[in-house]
């Protein structure tokens, strides 16, 4: 019988409220801490989503016992930090993709957790959904021949803010860490790390990255052709072209959709996934899954494949010329 796990919430923003809603869906996660640098934000935060404590101070929260494992919440840029913060008190971590902003960053949050034996995983929870788990499945019976093309997109028309974290270099801003990472995880957690990297990417007044196209290509031929923007809307679908049939993934596919399979003899398979809350209560259900069989990093997404996703990204910032100010961008 799996334990009560008290959760705590650094960064009390919007995502941190969907994922705390879908907590709730948890009868082993209780809602017990969130904390933000500004404590009437974090004391609204927690009261409107009922948690037991509010916390001005992020370093205050981590330091109390009672906290069994933390969601990490802020601006990519604040990853490394926080998360370093978190597994030196000792406190498992769900951390927000991006991982990192470099995988450098990356490297150290793995061996700071390895070091201290302490829980951490990337909140990537695409591949918990049981619709991604359904087409990993089909792939994985061979039934439509090998994989060859990968196409994914993910793009929305955003406001030009350059305060806005989605336009701000500082906060690691631009479309391909906080949108472009799902199209290239899809690539990557199906044909694994390319052999070749080509990107292009268009540039915001801000500075920050706003569009950007890739191919991957692998030794065997295949390829993947991915695109990201916060300049223009696109239908936010990936289909899997096999030898023998195509696999889509319908609208949003990195969330609970739908998954439509085409054999050559036109016959059509259609699998649907209806489930309460937004999604996100997979991957705190597996974290706690991990935490009750005490491991340190999950078997489905280990730590080093968190490392080679940010490596791919470093690939790609590279090719397209995306700098982030102070940091490794080699």
């Amino acid at each position: 019988m799996s334990k009560t796990y008290n959760w705590a919430i650094l960064g009390c923003g919007k995502i941190a409220r969907k994922f705390s809603n879908d907590l709730k869906l948890l009868p082993n996660a209780r809602l017990y801490a969130a904390a933000a640098r500004d404590y009437d934000k974090a004391a609204g935060f927690a009261a409107e989503l009922g948690f037991d404590r509010a916390y001005g101070s992020y370093e205050e929260m981590v330091a109390d016992p009672a906290v069994d494992v933390v969601y990490v919440a802020t601006p990519h840029s604040h990853h490394h930090e926080h998360v370093l913060l978190c597994l030196n008190h000792g406190r498992a971590v769900l951390n927000e993709k991006a991982f990192a902003l470099t995988r450098q960053e990356a490297a150290e949050m793995a061996e700071t957790a390895r070091r201290n034996g302490v829980f951490l995983m990337e909140a990537f929870w695409t591949r918990f959904q049981p619709s991604y788990k359904k087409v990993l499945e089909i792939l994985g019976t061979g039934e439509l021949g090998a994989l060859k093309v990968v196409r994914s997109d993910f793009a929305f028309n955003a406001p030009k803010d350059p305060s806005n974290r989605l336009y701000n270099v500082e906060l690691g801003g631009g479309s391909l860490l906080d949108i472009g990472i799902y199209p290239v995880y899809a690539a990557l957690s199906t044909l694994g790390k390319p052999e070749k990297i080509k990107a292009l990417a268009s540039f915001a007044a801000s500075g920050s990255e706003e569009s950007i196209a890739m191919v991957f290509q692998y030794p065997g031929g295949e390829l993947a052709s991915l695109f990201s923007s916060f300049a223009a809307y696109s239908q936010v679908t990936t289909e899997f072209g096999c030898e023998k049939g195509t696999i889509r993934m319908a609208r949003r596919w990195m969330a609970p959709t739908s998954v439509t399979v085409w054999h050559p003899d036109n016959r059509e398979e259609q699998y649907s996934f209806e489930q309460p809350g937004n999604g996100y209560q997979f991957e705190a259900a597996h974290v706690m899954e991990c935490l009750d069989a005490g491991k340190t990093e999950s078997d489905l997404l280990p730590l080093s494949f968190s490392l080679d996703l940010m490596e791919t990204l470093d690939r790609i910032r590279k090719e397209a010329g995306i700098i982030f100010p102070g940091r490794d961008n080699n």
